[in-house]
């Protein structure tokens, strides 16, 4: 599949909708990491709302591979990336607003909630998608 950058959105905003905010129910309701707090929630909308722009320039990049899509393992690469800059944006220079302190925002719950949820968005794309919605590849991505 080569993903058009109008189905890397939608997927990507499916998926963090759905999968993303199941993961982070968890979190926010204080069964996993130090508090209950809605600050993960607004985490997650940094999250798509950067993806977004991220995809922009991950669809630029791709055009110039011969294949045109990205392996799985630099999908799984660019989290990293996105990662460092919803931290720094959140925790280190705090021009992204969230519901509390940055101060108060834990280093360890911060990356737990991350990775946990990109890493299951990321495993859901590349197996649950493409079994129970075969024509989602075909179509670029595009649920639309």
């Amino acid at each position: 599949m080569t993903p058009t950058l109008f189905g890397r959105w939608q997927t990507r905003l499916l998926l963090l909708a759905t999968v993303g905010v199941l993961v982070s129910l968890p979190f926010a309701t204080g069964l996993i990491g130090p508090a209950a707090n809605s600050v993960y929630f607004w985490i997650l909308a940094y999250i798509a709302i950067f993806g977004l722009g991220w995809d922009t320039l991950y669809d630029y990049l791709q055009k110039f591979r011969w294949d045109r899509d990205w392996p799985a393992a630099y999908q799984l690469l660019a989290g990293i990336w996105e990662l460092v800059f919803v931290f720094c944006g959140v925790k280190l220079f705090g021009f992204l607003p969230i519901p509390l302190p940055k101060d108060e925002v834990s280093l360890d719950a911060f990356i737990l909630h991350y990775s946990v949820v990109w890493l299951t968005v990321f495993i859901t794309s590349q197996s649950l998608m493409r079994i129970i919605f075969p024509r989602w590849r075909f179509r670029g991505g595009e649920w639309l």
